[in-house]
């Protein structure tokens, strides 16, 4: 996919040129989807960001993401907005965008990174779900995460930390799903996500995407729970749970991690917190997380790996 260049930004939101920008981006089956956003989407988004992290004029973001996405995308348009210079991880920043494999690098050794978020006043974490402990292990490290919710749909993250940014109005419907409705939408009227989510005292918590949750044995199980237990149970490890069709199970429940570990490690865990049918039939490790787009697990990589056994 093409990456962006600041020029197009630029010149988006002066007006010239091309009234739109063309995002590509893959869905959780892997399917490419184009999604068009207006001048209009992305001075929304960026302006209800600002509001949120109290930025000002002159204020600096980093650029540690690839533009051919929407958060690196949203980035130059921030940066434009705030006309003030871009850096990479080599500046100094007021803000910056991450996702969470990055925040994880950064607190596992690459030392460039970890000096670079802690000198900003926020770092939004977003594009993949972030463990608690993750989060914590950043904050006593003196990283101001501020985690994120959105898509390419949603001109990115509009929701920060579980709260609707200014002219975000959410809702739940019938079948659990989150609806979003607000200026940055790429679509007017009401976008409904593919995520079950519940709202709370204006707070909403993500519970999980839809097509997330298999039936194994007659049970449902949500491959998003199990691997948030376990990335809070083991925080220093990353762990991608599938569906596999089998004869017996309808879909047979697999977990790979990239560290070295025995199932027994995490039966127990998993038996505990969810029952017998959430303890994974076939286990990989260690093994690299296959990812996608800006940091996302691969699930259909990780699907061909248990196939191709």
């Amino acid at each position: 996919m093409r990456q962006i260049e600041i020029i197009e930004i630029e010149e988006l939101l002066a007006g010239r040129g091309p009234e739109k920008i063309v995002v590509h981006t893959t869905g959780s089956t892997g399917s490419e989807k184009v999604i068009e956003l207006t001048r209009e989407n992305l001075i929304a988004s960026a302006t209800a960001a600002h509001q949120f992290l109290g930025a000002k004029k002159g204020d600096v973001w980093s650029l540690l993401l690839p533009t051919n996405h929407i958060a690196g995308i949203n980035v130059l348009a921030r940066s434009l907005i705030l006309e003030s210079n871009l850096v990479d991880v080599n500046g100094k920043a007021d803000f910056t965008a991450i996702v969470p494999t990055q925040l994880f690098q950064a607190l596992n050794g690459d030392e460039k990174l970890l000096t670079h978020l802690q000198g900003c006043k926020a770092v939004l974490v977003g594009g993949a779900a972030t463990s608690d402990s993750l989060i914590e292990q950043a904050k006593r490290n003196g990283i101001t995460v501020v985690t994120t919710y959105g898509s390419t749909e949603t001109c990115g993250g509009c929701i920060y930390d579980r709260t609707p940014l200014a002219g975000v109005e959410v809702r739940v419907n019938d079948e659990g799903l989150l609806e979003i409705k607000g200026p940055m939408i790429f679509t007017s009227g009401w976008y409904t996500t593919s995520d079950l989510a519940t709202i709370e005292d204006g707070k909403v918590s993500i519970l999980g995407r839809n097509d997330d949750v298999i039936i194994s044995g007659g049970e449902n199980i949500s491959l998003a729970q199990i691997e948030n237990l376990l990335a809070n149970k083991f925080p220093n490890q990353n762990f991608v749970a599938v569906g596999i069709p089998d004869e017996k199970w309808g879909s047979k429940l697999c977990l790979l991690s990239d560290k070295d570990m025995e199932i027994s490690d995490v039966s127990e865990l998993l038996s505990v917190r969810i029952g017998k049918h959430g303890i994974p039939k076939e286990f990989l490790s260690p093994i690299a997380i296959p990812l996608k787009g800006i940091g996302k697990p691969d699930r259909v990589a990780v699907s061909q790996l248990f196939l191709n056994k």
